[in-house]
């Protein structure tokens, strides 16, 4: 998780009337490039929220994982974070 920090650091911007204190945002595209190649997390979930916005669930080999809420504006933010990621559907 602590690896994480310098992708938070990065991509820290402003975000304006959300109800999560630490929301980090950052072009869709410059941030799926981090979350892939920097730190190795791959989509492993994801769902409509509504016709603007797509939540996502980024996790890697060791079970850290970040929520990612992609914008249909082109914007994608971190609003969540946490270690041991399980797959209940299909355990391993």
């Amino acid at each position: 998780m602590r690896r994480f920090l310098p992708l938070c650091l990065a991509l820290a911007a402003p975000a304006t009337a959300s109800p999560v204190a630490d929301v980090l945002c950052a072009p869709t595209p410059q941030m799926q490039t981090k979350l892939e190649t920097q730190y190795g997390t791959t989509r492993t979930a994801s769902g409509l929220r509504d016709r603007e916005q797509v939540m996502e669930v980024w996790t890697d080999d060791s079970g850290d994982w970040i929520m990612v809420a992609a914008y249909a504006s082109g914007t994608s933010c971190i609003v969540a974070m946490g270690e041991h990621w399980t797959d209940t559907k299909n355990p391993a």
